[in-house]
């Protein structure tokens, strides 16, 4: 049997929502869901220059991108969001908040926050979309996860458990709707050379730490990341469901 490549990447007429990407991983993926033919929802906790440039840069490309601001800490403004939205057929959960310290540096309130953009925003998402995505017995789900899953950071411990929670939710939803031609999938990242990490990474002995600790003995680009989303969020990852995915370099081994 002849396979067509382009066939099986294409997502002309498919509709996506990338939440967190004006910037790094997320709009990676953006721009790369938009080269294949979707048309893309880009989202920021608010309105700036980094969301529209990423808006502009995927239409000049000949993209469909459309540049949409919501709190994900707050329950009404991803209300709001959805509403804007409407039909959805590809939902990448990228979007998170990430706070250093150990456990007992941790109140009540940064702990609560955490929970609810990492994850009670994934939720409420999740469960706006789904019914499209099944009366239409087609969808995408994906969240952008961490190398924290498997090896939890000291200082990072609140944002490591909000990630592991994210993917159990994925994992099952691939358990309840992969019959009606949903995926659900969770991609990992290790390392990657973004702004967030920037700062980190100046750092030429916290570095050296981390280089030594992947065996690709290089960080990632957010490109890495983008070539795997595409995939799970195109036919040709149609029969790749709950399946928690490492972009790491070998960093999780």
């Amino acid at each position: 049997m002849k396979m067509n490549i382009q066939q099986l990447f294409d997502l002309s007429g498919r509709t996506a929502l990338v939440t967190g990407s004006s910037r790094g991983i997320g709009k990676a993926i953006a721009v790369i869901l938009a080269a294949a033919g979707a048309k893309i929802f880009l989202h920021a906790s608010k309105s700036g220059e980094k969301l529209d440039a990423a808006a502009k840069e995927i239409n000049a490309a000949g993209g469909e991108a459309i540049a949409i601001a919501a709190n994900l800490s707050s329950g009404g403004e991803i209300d709001t969001l959805i509403q804007q939205i409407g039909q959805l057929d590809i939902l990448v959960l990228n979007a998170s908040t990430q706070f250093y310290g150990t456990i007992e540096s941790f109140n009540a309130d940064d702990f609560q926050f955490q929970y609810d953009v990492n994850v009670r925003s994934t939720f409420k998402l999740i469960k706006a979309f789904l019914p499209g995505m099944q009366e239409r017995n087609w969808g995408r789900l994906l969240s952008i996860g961490s190398v924290n899953e498997f090896k939890p950071a000291p200082r990072l411990a609140v944002y490591s458990s909000t990630k592991a929670a994210q993917t159990n939710l994925i994992l099952n939803c691939a358990r309840q709707y992969s019959q009606f031609g949903i995926t659900a999938n969770n991609l990992a990242p290790g390392v990657i050379m973004t702004d967030r990490n920037g700062k980190a990474l100046e750092d030429g002995q916290f570095r050296e730490i981390l280089l030594e600790s992947i065996p690709a003995k290089r960080f990632g680009r957010p490109e890495d990341c983008a070539a795997m989303a595409l995939l799970l969020c195109s036919n040709a990852g149609a029969y790749i469901t709950g399946a928690n995915i490492p972009v790491t370099g070998g960093m999780d081994l």
